[in-house]
C-alpha cells in the first residue's frame, strides 16, 4: 500500500489556486468565464457608485485584444498597508479576500462580499495594469503571468507617472486574459453591451461608455428612469393593460427598495429580483414579501370597489400575479444568499421591509389611478373565473397521469436510487432502440418522443397536458407539474435530452426546453437538465507514430475538425453522423451514453430576464421581432450545410 504523507499535499501560494482551479472563481474557462473577468472589474466601479462617488464609468474593447475599464470613483487606497506593508492597491490586486466590502465603513451596500474580484482577474491575465488618480497625481502599478507585480516602488510606494486635476479620481485597469487558461480569448461587443444596459437600468443616474476600438464605435448607456425603463423594455412587444409602469420606491431600516411592475395580457407572470444588483435568479424573501404585499391588497380593494362580495373566498396569488412584469431591487447592507452562486437571498428582514414599502406606496398610487387599478382587476377577475374553469380540466388530466401507460413507451432502468439514476429523452423509436441497446440497464432509462411535442409558449396548463408526449414525459419523471411539483418525487437525477445534430433535432430541443422553463422551472434551477453531445465525426488516420497504423477519433463540432486538419494528420477517413441511429451501440455507448467518457450540457439559468426575452421572443407568435433577432444573431450562427 503506498505510503500517505505531508509530502503529497500540495499548498498553493498567493494567485496560484486560481489559476490552478479557475472554474471555481470564474464559473467556466469558456467565453462566459472570459467575460466575467470583466464583470468583476466593472463591479468595483459600481460599487463606488452605490456609495456616492461615482458617476460614470468607461469600458473600452482595445484593439490588441485588451479591457480598459476606467471609473471615477474615490481610486484604490495607494498608501502603505498597515499590516501587510505594501502599497495597498497591490493588496487588492494580488492576495485573495482582500477588500473594503468586508465591514460596511468604505461601502454601506455592495455586490462583492468575497474580496476575490480583482485579485482574480489579475491571476487570470497575462497583463494587467492598474492606475489610479488620487490628490492631483497619477499612480501605476504593473503585474504580468498570472499577478507577480513588475513595478519597482520607490520607498515602498507606487512610482507617481503623472499629475492630474485634484478633483480628478478614480482607477482604470486594463487586463489581458491569459490564453494558456481561456479556450478563447475575444471578447464579444453584444454580451458586453447587454450587461451594461441591464446595469444601466438597475444603477440610476449612472453613465457608462462603451468603445470598441475595432469599429471605432462609441456606445452611451444611462437610464434616468432606472427600472421602470426596464419594465417598458421588457414589455415592448407586449399588449399592455395600463399605458405606463408603475414604480414605487422606499426605505424600510437601513434597506433601499425599488419596486417597478406593469400588466401584460400573456398568461405568465415575471418577476425578476435584483439583491445590491445581483440577479437572484431563484428570488428568496425580497419576492416572498412582494407577492405576500400585492396579494394583501388587491384583495382589499377587490372588497372595497365590489368585485368580491363577502362570502366570496379572497383572489389567489396567482390570479393577481397573471400578466405582471415586475423587478423588484433592494440595497442590502448586509445581505445572506443562499449558496455559492448566490441566486437566492435569505435575510428575513428583506421580506418586511419589501412588504412595508410596497403596501404604503402603491396603495398611495393606486389611489390616484383609479383606472390601471380597475384594470389589474379586471384581469384578476379573469383569471380567477378562467382558472376555476380550468382547474376541474385539469384536475381529470393530472389524475390521468397516475393510469398513463409509460411501461409501452419508457425503458426503466432497474435501480430505484433516484441520484444514481437518469433518463434519455430521445428523437423517435429508431434512435430509441439503439440508446436502448448501448444503455446501462440498471442506471439507465429512455424514453423515445413521436414527432415534436406542443409549443407550450403562452398555452395554459390544461392546454398542454392533452398531448400525449408531455403527459408520458410527466408521469416518467413522477414528481408532477404546476402547483402539485415536488422535486423530492423525482424518479432521475438527470434528465438527458439526446437528439440528432440537425435543425429537427435542434428545434425538438427547443420545445423541450421552453417546456421545462415555462412549466418545470425547478428542474432547470435544479441542475437536473442536461444535454447529449453526441459527436458529428468519426476521423480515421494514420498514426505515424505507430508505423503507419490506422487510428480512429471522435470530433464533436466543425471547429474540433477544422483544429484536427491543421495538426497535418493524413486523413484515411471521415464520417459525419448525421443521427443517433447511424451508430451502433458499443459507439453510442463509447461516445454518448458512458459517464467516464460522454460529455453532458448542464442546462442552467444565469440571467432570468434574458431567458424569458429570448423565450418569448423565439417561441410566440409574434413573427416581426423574431424575424429581427433571427438576422441580427445570424452573424454569429454556426452553418450545417
Amino acid at each position: 500500500m503506498e505510503q500517505y504523507t505531508g509530502s503529497q499535499i500540495m499548498v498553493l501560494e498567493g494567485l496560484e489556486a486560481v489559476r490552478k482551479r479557475p472554474g471555481m472563481y470564474i464559473g467556466s474557462t469558456g467565453t462566459r468565464g472570459l467575460h466575467h473577468l470583466i464583470w468583476e472589474i466593472l463591479d468595483n466601479g459600481i460599487d463606488e457608485h452605490l456609495a456616492g462617488y461615482c458617476g460614470k464609468i468607461e469600458l473600452v474593447m482595445r484593439k490588441d485584444g485588451g479591457i480598459t475599464v476606467t471609473d471615477h470613483g474615490r481610486g484604490v487606497p495607494t498608501d502603505i498597508h498597515p499590516t501587510k506593508k505594501i502599497p495597498t492597491v497591490r493588496v487588492v490586486y494580488t492576495i485573495l479576500h482582500a477588500g473594503g466590502k468586508f465591514g460596511n465603513s468604505a461601502y454601506k451596500v455592495s455586490g462583492g462580499l468575497h474580496g476575490v474580484g480583482a485579485s482574480v482577474v489579475n491571476a487570470l491575465s497575462s497583463h494587467m495594469i492598474v492606475e489610479i488618480r488620487q490628490g492631483g497625481k497619477i499612480f501605476r502599478d504593473e503585474y504580468e503571468n498570472g499577478g507577480h507585480p513588475v513595478t519597482e516602488l520607490v520607498e515602498g510606494l507606487l512610482p507617481v507617472v503623472g499629475k492630474c486635476n485634484k478633483s480628478d479620481t478614480g482607477t482604470r485597469v486594463t487586463f489581458y486574459p491569459d490564453s494558456s487558461i481561456f479556450e478563447t480569448v475575444e471578447f464579444k461587443e453584444e454580451t458586453i453591451c447587454k450587461r451594461l444596459k441591464e446595469v444601466a437600468y438597475l444603477n440610476r443616474g449612472l453613465k457608462l461608455t462603451f468603445t470598441n476600438e475595432y469599429t471605432g464605435e462609441t456606445k452611451v448607456f444611462e437610464e434616468t428612469e432606472g427600472i421602470k425603463s426596464f419594465v417598458g423594455y421588457l414589455n415592448r412587444e407586449a399588449n399592455k393593460l395600463h399605458s405606463d409602469p408603475i414604480y414605487l420606491e422606499g426605505k424600510s431600516g437601513d434597506i433601499e427598495v425599488e419596486i417597478a411592475f406593469q400588466y401584460t395580457d400573456n398568461y405568465t407572470e415575471q418577476i425578476n429580483s435584483y439583491c445590491n444588483r445581483i440577479n437572484v435568479v431563484d428570488g428568496g424573501t425580497l419576492v416572498t414579501g412582494f407577492k405576500t404585499a400585492l396579494t394583501r391588497v388587491m384583495n382589499q380593494y377587490a372588497r372595497e370597489l365590489g368585485y368580491l362580495k363577502e362570502k366570496d373566498e379572497n383572489l389567489d396569488g396567482r390570479d393577481i400575479r397573471n400578466g405582471i412584469v415586475a423587478i423588484l431591487s433592494i440595497k442590502h447592507p448586509d445581505p445572506q444568499f443562499e449558496g455559492q452562486t448566490k441566486t437566492k437571498l435569505g435575510n428575513t428582514d428583506a421580506k418586511s421591509a419589501v412588504d412595508d414599502v410596497f403596501s404604503a406606496e402603491v396603495t398611495r398610487y393606486l389611489d390616484k389611478n383609479i383606472e390601471v387599478l380597475k384594470a389589474i382587476l379586471d384581469n384578476s377577475m379573469r383569471s380567477y373565473s378562467a382558472r376555476k374553469a380550468g382547474d376541474k380540466a385539469r384536475n381529470a388530466v393530472l389524475k390521468q397521469l397516475n393510469d398513463v401507460d409509460t411501461k409501452s413507451k419508457l425503458a426503466s432502468c432497474s435501480s430505484k436510487k433516484p441520484e444514481e439514476c437518469e433518463v434519455y429523452l430521445v428523437e423517435g423509436d429508431s434512435a430509441g432502440g439503439t440508446v436502448k441497446t448501448a444503455r446501462n440497464r440498471k442506471t439507465q432509462a429512455v424514453l423515445p418522443l413521436r414527432g415534436k411535442i406542443l409549443n407550450v409558449e403562452k398555452a395554459t396548463l390544461d392546454k398542454i397536458l392533452v398531448n400525449n408526449e408531455i403527459k408520458t414525459m410527466i408521469a416518467s419523471f413522477g414528481c408532477g407539474i404546476g402547483d402539485d411539483f415536488d422535486l423530492s418525487k423525482l424518479r432521475y437525477n438527470k434528465i438527458i435530452i439526446l437528439t440528432d445534430a440537425d435543425v429537427d433535432g435542434a428545434h425538438i430541443s427547443t420545445l423541450l426546453l421552453t417546456f421545462f422553463y415555462r412549466f418545470m422551472p425547478q428542474l432547470i434551477t435544479n441542475g437536473n437538465i442536461y444535454l447529449g453531445m453526441p459527436p458529428l465525426y468519426k476521423v480515421e488516420f494514420e498514426d505515424t507514430e505507430r508505423r503507419k497504423k490506422k487510428k480512429s477519433q471522435y470530433l464533436f463540432d466543425d471547429f474540433e475538425l477544422e483544429k484536427f486538419r491543421k495538426n497535418g494528420k493524413k486523413i484515411l477517413s471521415l464520417q459525419r453522423y448525421k443521427g443517433l441511429g447511424e451508430m451502433d451501440a458499443s459507439q453510442l455507448w463509447e461516445t454518448t451514453l458512458n459517464p467516464e467518457t460522454r460529455i453532458l450540457a448542464q442546462v442552467a439559468l444565469s440571467d432570468t430576464v434574458e431567458a424569458d426575452e429570448v423565450t418569448t421572443l423565439l417561441m410566440s407568435n409574434n413573427v416581426p421581432p423574431r424575424r429581427a433577432f433571427i438576422i441580427e444573431e445570424a452573424k454569429y450562427a454556426k452553418l450545417d450545410v
